[in-house]
């Protein structure tokens, strides 16, 4: 006999009014005092002098400089991180090779990392007095304290975000469709482009959006690498420091709203992301 209505109704739905409404009163709580007055009292700040002072703040060349690095950064970053994280998740949902495990625990060493060390392993890595650094700069190439090593940098931070969403779903439709697409004679790249990449594509760009999130707010590896030069290589968050530490609150704050803007952006895009996906499902 099955179980009675009352026994297979959620142990949640029988909580106590009271209790339903403080923790919904405490998460409330939570998020007005830890995100959204912070966020309300960066705008504030930003705008508190007028528009004339925000808009000479944000244009003025070290933060225009800043705005276009930060930019290129995550436009190199995002295509670099699609192609890793669709290569890592095909190899490790479609084959069984020895060493899997291990390519699994690297994909997720930039999260347990912390980015100064990051930074530090690729000044060791590329900076002037190391055997690769060395050889780039006597070929011309700087990497440390210049754009390249900024991205790379950005691009060793963000690179889990796109595997570590794909990896999952792939291993959920498993590969029954791109068997059945060989079996009726398609290439590989006929397989990828009309059987994985659209049953991909939701999460690819979920996966994309948390990178780009990550990539424009980056501060502590890009900060190790970028040596701090003003009008060169500075990015958003680092051009934030440095005129703050100036005492040029209105510019800093001017700044970080932008930066907080285009992480509300980010935010937007991947709630209509998640609802899409929620709804295909």
């Amino acid at each position: 006999m099955s179980a009675p209505a009352a026994v297979r109704t959620s142990p949640v739905s029988s909580e106590p009014l009271w209790l339903r409404i403080t923790l919904i009163g405490i998460a409330l709580l939570f998020m007005g005092l830890f995100l959204l007055v912070p966020l309300f009292s960066i705008f504030y700040e930003a705008f508190r002098q007028g528009m004339v002072v925000y808009w000479a703040a944000i244009t003025e060349p070290d933060a225009l400089s800043a705005i276009k690095l930060t930019l290129l950064a995550a436009a190199i970053a995002l295509p670099l991180n699609a192609i890793f994280g669709i290569a890592a998740a095909w190899a490790i949902t479609k084959f069984d090779f020895r060493g899997k495990s291990m390519l699994l625990t690297l994909i997720d060493l930039p999260f347990s990392v912390s980015p100064v060390i990051a930074g530090l392993a690729l000044v060791l890595i590329y900076g002037a007095n190391s055997l690769i650094g060395g050889w780039l700069e006597a070929h011309g190439l700087q990497v440390i304290f210049a754009v390249p090593g900024i991205v790379i940098a950005t691009v060793f931070i963000t690179f889990p975000f796109v595997a570590r969403e794909l990896i999952p779903l792939m291993q959920q439709q498993g590969s029954s469709e791109e068997e059945a697409a060989r079996i009726l004679g398609a290439s590989g790249w006929q397989i990828f482009r009309r059987v994985t990449l659209p049953n991909i594509k939701w999460a690819l760009l979920y996966g994309l959006i948390l990178s780009n999130a990550r990539a424009m707010g980056e501060f502590g590896a890009v900060s190790i690498v970028s040596g701090h030069i003003r009008g060169e290589t500075n990015t958003m968050p680092l051009h934030i420091e440095v005129v703050y530490n100036e005492y040029q609150f209105s510019a800093a704050f001017a700044v970080a709203s932008l930066l907080a803007l285009l992480a509300l952006v980010t935010l937007v895009l991947k709630y209509f992301v998640e609802r899409h996906t929620a709804s295909s499902h």
